[in-house]
């Protein structure tokens, strides 16, 4: 999903139950949001980061990275919100 406006849609498929976190982290490497950290059953999945941080604030135009870890892999996406 790039660009973000003001939301993106982050798909991901899991072949067996696993333990997942997705989180988006910001340029300089902080952790805005956590989306996802719990274990998920196989299947297909999507979550929606709404462009806000962790306390509920919007978080400002720029370039993102959603990182998706999967029991030890790591997959990272760029993200660029517009507002």
């Amino acid at each position: 999903p790039n660009p973000a406006n003001p939301t993106a849609t982050i798909y991901f498929e899991l072949p067996q139950t696993a333990n997942v976190s997705l989180v988006i982290y910001n340029l300089l490497g902080q952790n805005v949001r956590t989306l996802v950290h719990e274990a998920r059953e196989a299947g297909r999945y999507s979550v929606v980061w709404d462009g806000r941080d962790a306390q509920g604030g919007a978080v400002g135009s720029g370039l993102y990275f959603a990182r998706l870890e999967v029991e030890g892999t790591v997959h990272t996406r760029k993200l660029l919100l517009l507002r």
